[in-house]
């Protein structure tokens, strides 16, 4: 088995483009799952970054260095499945970096207490609610007796 380097980019740019867009990518897909940078991805997420990286990796080096020639699948997969999983761990970095934190014994208490001192002040007493159809005028009877004839 003879090995040459199949990556030129004056003779064929967009093949070795592919071939280096691959080996990066699985690279970097390789390292977040194996790494776990951050802590921020589940088991399954780092396991499948993993072997999806490990796929780009291999075909890479395939194509860049065990490849005779003829004809290769070019997988759009390669271009866009990288982003959507690195997308994916940034986004789970966020989303555990903001992640709210359990409310503690001691600000519960501080809650409680400042209820019950408003309580205390004003324990039976409710701000009046408008009532719309009051009127504050009395009824008024008619000014003149009906009279039908007139």
């Amino acid at each position: 088995m003879r090995f040459s380097v199949n990556i030129d980019f004056s003779a064929e740019p967009l093949f070795s483009s592919y071939v280096v867009l691959l080996l990066v990518s699985g690279v970097a897909m390789v390292a977040i799952g194996v790494l776990n940078i951050g802590g921020a991805l589940s088991a399954g997420w780092r396991a499948f970054n993993a072997i999806a990286g490990l796929g780009f990796v291999g075909y890479g080096i395939y194509l860049g260095f065990i490849f005779q020639g003829g004809s290769y699948i070019m997988f759009f997969k390669a271009f866009i499945l990288p982003v959507v999983l690195i997308a994916q761990w940034v986004r789970s970095l966020g989303a555990r970096k903001n992640a709210q934190q359990p409310v503690t014994a001691a600000q519960f208490q501080q809650a409680a207490a400042a209820y019950q001192q408003q309580a205390q002040a004003n324990p039976y007493q409710q701000q009046a609610q408008p009532n719309p159809y009051q009127q504050d005028a009395q009824p008024v009877g008619p000014q003149q007796s009906y009279d039908p004839n007139r």
